[in-house]
């Protein structure tokens, strides 16, 4: 089996990468990225011990693509990831790569007779009404409260039925597009692709940031020092998200890439679920509990126009029909995390200290 994974020198795409490269004896892996995103230096070095083979390239570019060759299958994790992109008044790059990046995926996918896995994200349901939903105000953590639920939601997380109405951020309205795109795909030119609407992943080797990887920036900056904020919703750190470890996603896709043909034309919501979410006040306490460490927070009420203060992924759809579910806990995740800052300190330092 030939694979290539885009965005292969970030933290999803190279993780899959690895992982598929450990357990296909007689495949190949390629990993396909542009080296845009800070720390993907870094990664490159892990790559190659784990016997993937880098091919430097853009998604933008058809013909970068192109020196691909053949394959059976291709990962889509290229993205600009970060829900903020484009309100600074520069949105081209985060609609080349995310929208217009797909369709070069899809087109080489289908000239190659290759099948497709795309990731895509949560944050395609619109913002206005994420916001609206009937959240309890607990100690720690917002909450749907146990007596409530409506179309698309309840306490089991938000399903694929809830509402699309609305606008969603452009990160968010690429990211939908392309779930349309490869829907578009799968029916006309029965192209074998399947899409991933993923809520919050984690683990090593993802260099968090503030609009982008908050369990891994909240971990380093509990081993390494720094400043954290709670930001917006009354800075208090109650807001919510479900966090999937990545060797659990790699468990879904390896599943998927052994028979990608009988998922061909299907979406599935895929994150931790209700056992794996978490807010941010809640996380500083795992953090400090498992370095010891223990920081005082900041406290920013503003909220950003895109963010959302609640959002749990309903898997039960995927599980019913794969059999797949999330099987590493919170604290198997922190643990996989910090000893990862632990082992790499000196390099990763300087991009997460």
């Amino acid at each position: 089996m030939r694979i290539a994974v885009t965005g292969g020198a970030g933290f999803v795409g190279s993780n899959l990468a690895r992982m598929f490269a450990r357990d296909l004896a007689d495949g190949q892996v390629l990993a396909f990225d542009n080296l845009r995103r800070r720390g993907a230096e870094l990664i490159l070095e892990q790559l190659a011990d784990d016997g993937v083979s880098y091919v430097h390239g853009d998604i933008r570019c058809p013909e970068d693509l192109e020196s691909l060759g053949a394959l059976d299958l291709l990962i889509d994790c290229s993205a600009e990831p970060s829900v903020q992109a484009g309100y600074d008044g520069a949105a081209r790059y985060v609609i080349d790569t995310n929208l217009n990046g797909t369709v070069n995926c899809l087109e080489y996918a289908r000239r190659r007779g290759a099948g497709a896995i795309l990731l895509s994200t949560s944050r395609v349901y619109p913002i206005a009404a994420l916001r609206e939903l009937p959240l309890e105000e607990h100690a720690t953590r917002f909450e749907i409260p146990t007596d409530q639920s409506g179309p698309g939601w309840s306490r089991d997380g938000i399903s694929a039925e809830f509402t699309l109405a609305g606008h969603r951020s452009l990160y968010g309205a690429t990211k939908y597009a392309s779930e349309l795109l490869a829907e578009e795909y799968a029916a006309m030119y029965d192209l074998p692709v399947v899409t991933n609407r993923c809520s919050v992943i984690a683990g090593p080797w993802q260099m968090g940031k503030v609009d982008q990887g908050f369990v891994a920036l909240w971990a380093a900056r509990h081993h390494f020092g720094g400043r954290l904020d709670y930001r917006g919703f009354g800075g208090t750190g109650l807001q919510v998200r479900d966090v999937l470890h990545v060797a659990d996603l790699y468990d879904l896709v390896s599943l998927q890439a052994r028979n990608v043909e009988s998922h061909a034309g299907t979406l599935y919501c895929v994150g931790g679920g209700p056992e794996r979410s978490v807010s941010l006040r809640e996380l500083t306490t795992l953090c400090a509990s498992h370095t010891g460490t223990r920081l005082e927070i900041g406290s920013i009420p503003e909220t950003h126009p895109a963010d959302v203060p609640y959002f749990v992924t309903d898997h039960r759809t995927v599980t019913q029909k794969t059999g797949w579910k999330p099987s590493r806990s919170l604290d198997t995740l922190l643990d996989d995390v910090f000893r990862w800052l632990d082992a790499h300190a000196d390099r990763l330092r300087r991009v997460l200290g």
